[in-house]
This record gives C-alpha cells, sequence and structure tokens, in this order.
C-alpha cells in the first residue's frame, strides 16, 4: 500500500485512452433518451432495502433502491447515474465517465449518494465492491495496452481505503504463491474483489491460460491460489462461501455457470440457474445468491437462485443490474 496520491489511481493506464474514446462513445450512445423520472431521495445506508442500477426507461443508469419485500415493486431512483455502483456500510462507490471522451471516474458516496470525493480513473469500468465496514473500496476496469496481451483487452483491479487515505494502484505487484510456489509472469491479471473484512479479499487471477480464485492480504501484498476456474467471486455474508461463475467445460466462450464454493472443503455446488451469467453475483441473504441477466444492449433485471443447488430461478428486481443488498455488509 502506499500515500499516493490520487492521480496514480490512473497511472500506467493512458494506453487505454483511445480504446476508452471508442467505449463511451457506444455506451454514450447507448443511453435512454426518454424523459427522466423526478428524482427521490435515495438512502444508501443499512435497513431493509436493496441498491442497483436501474436500466428502466426513464431511469437508465440511475441509482436506485426497493424495499427487500417488495423488489419488483415502486422504487426510489436517485438522479445519481453510474456504469457501476455498490454499498455497504452506509458507504457506495459510483464508477461513471468523466467528460466527453476516454476518462471515467471514482466518486465516493455517502448513504444518501452525496458524492464525498471523486478520482481520476482511465478504463472502462467492470466491478466496484465495498468493503463490509464500509472504508475499503474496489474496482476493476477494462485496459488496453499490455505488450504481452496483442492489443486484447486486459484487467487492473484498484483499491481505496477511505480511512487511510492509501491506495493499491494494481494487484500486479503483490507477491503471488501459486500451487503451493512463489510464482511471477508478466500476464498476470485480477478482477472481481470481494472482501473478508478491510485487510483480506478473495479475487480472481488469470496467466498462462488459466483462471484461479486467490486469497489476497493487502497489508502483506500477498495473494494465494486457492481454486481454478473461478472468476467474479462474491463471500457469504457468513463468510464460509463463495457464489462464482465458472466457465463451461474451462472455457468462457462456452459461457458461464453460477456455482457456489465452500471454502473449507473446496466442494463446488451448482446453482439451478442454467442461463450464461455474465456478472459478479451478489448475496441477497445466506441462502440466496442475486445476479444480472442481461437481455438486450441496455435491458437486464436482477435474478435470485437459492445458494444450495435446489429450487429454482426467480425475477427479483425488473430492469435492473448492479445490485447490493443493503439489510447489512453483504458481498
Amino acid at each position: 500500500m502506499s500515500l499516493r496520491g490520487r492521480v496514480l489511481l490512473a497511472a500506467g493506464l493512458t494506453a487505454t485512452l483511445l480504446a476508452g474514446a471508442v467505449a463511451y462513445v457506444i455506451v454514450a450512445g447507448n443511453r435512454d433518451k426518454a424523459p427522466a423520472v423526478a428524482a427521490s431521495v435515495v438512502d444508501a445506508g443499512p435497513g431493509e432495502r436493496l441498491l442497483f442500477r436501474s436500466t428502466a426507461s426513464g431511469s437508465y443508469g440511475r441509482v436506485a433502491t426497493v424495499p427487500r419485500a417488495d423488489a419488483a415493486g415502486p422504487r426510489a431512483v436517485s438522479g445519481l447515474a453510474c456504469d457501476r455502483v455498490y454499498a455497504a456500510a452506509g458507504a457506495a462507490l459510483c464508477l461513471r465517465p468523466d467528460g466527453p471522451l476516454a476518462t471515467y471516474q471514482l466518486a465516493v458516496l455517502d448513504r444518501h449518494l452525496a458524492v464525498k470525493d471523486t478520482y481520476p480513473l482511465v478504463g472502462v469500468p467492470n466491478r466496484a465492491r465495498v468493503a463490509p465496514s464500509g472504508h475499503v473500496l474496489t474496482w476493476t476496469v477494462f485496459v488496453t495496452g499490455d505488450s504481452y496481451n496483442g492489443g486484447k483487452f486486459s484487467t487492473r483491479v484498484g483499491m481505496l481505503n477511505t480511512a487511510t487515505g492509501e491506495t493499491v494502484d494494481s494487484l500486479e505487484s503483490f507477491a503471488v504463491t501459486r500451487d503451493g510456489r512463489p510464482y511471477r509472469n508478466v500476464d498476470l491479471n485480477f478482477w472481481g474483489v470481494t472482501f473478508d473484512d478491510d485487510r483480506h479479499f478473495y479475487a480472481t487471477m488469470s496467466t498462462a491460460g488459466r483462471r484461479y480464485l486467490v486469497a489476497g492480504d493487502v497489508t502483506a501484498q500477498t495473494v494465494r491460489t486457492l481454486a481454478v476456474n473461478v472468476e467474479c467471486p462474491s463471500l457469504s455474508p457468513d463468510g464460509t462461501r463463495i457464489a462464482f461463475k465458472e466457465a463451461v467445460g474451462g472455457n468462457p466462450a462456452k459461457g458461464w455457470r453460477l456455482s457456489v464454493l465452500d471454502l473449507a472443503t473446496l466442494r463446488r455446488t451448482r446453482l439451478a440457474e442454467t442461463r450464461s451469467v455474465d456478472d459478479q453475483a451478489a448475496w441477497f441473504d445466506d441462502r440466496t445468491v442475486m445476479y444480472a441477466v442481461r437481455r438486450g444492449p441496455k435491458a437486464a433485471d436482477v435474478w435470485v437462485v437459492p445458494a444450495g443447488g435446489g429450487g429454482a430461478p426467480q425475477l427479483l428486481i425488473p430492469d435492473a443490474e448492479s445490485p447490493a443488498a443493503l439489510w447489512n455488509s453483504a458481498q
């Protein structure tokens, strides 16, 4: 960790500018032009509510909440628009475009979604999470320009501790242990962080054509592999299981299957959702996983499925994505 300035949140990523500009034009062109609904006062603090990004006509991209007990019912819609949003313990982060070209911004929010601070963020936003304490924010962006990757997209993970001001600019500088041995390779990529506490986290690491679930330690600046073919982990509220997407046959081109990993035994349970889900799932409660399913370039819905492998998927929040449960500090 370092106490470096906010500009370093974007350091090393300037090669993404041109690709990001193209991505921004595509995103901007897809924004809803329907009349926006009136903004409401939205509370992102702990409570019996679900926070999400709206994909509904008239409120596309804006942050909203619904009661847990009536998730398909009337929603409170804020005036804040984000590409990705997440909240825990009364703190939230918003990843959003900043300007007309290829720049993006990390906005640090309070429980009422008021912007407390902003940081430049170069790269196309992909994932966002907040530690259970509300102190540590993390994000994943797509970037280009890595020499080993032949012009394809790579990923970068950053972290910001709002209590101390410390930042992690990239997990690629952390010491890696793969299969019990020290490991280093130029092609290391990380994405999809989920927190246990302010120090310990889980994430996806890819190298040499394989994807791993890793356990990380921010203080020690280390990660170690736990299991293969685990992407976009999400730690359960009780800290015992990881919900994740698993590439079918180990090949992402064939799609992903939602599964749950028991951290004590490393036993995998495939969930009843059989559609390909390209999302970092979240936990509705200790027994239920929620996730977004896209049904078009702009349209998405949030669904739920039992975490034990039984039951069937059910629609939870129509016209929504990027969900977070606010009732506790669930990941």
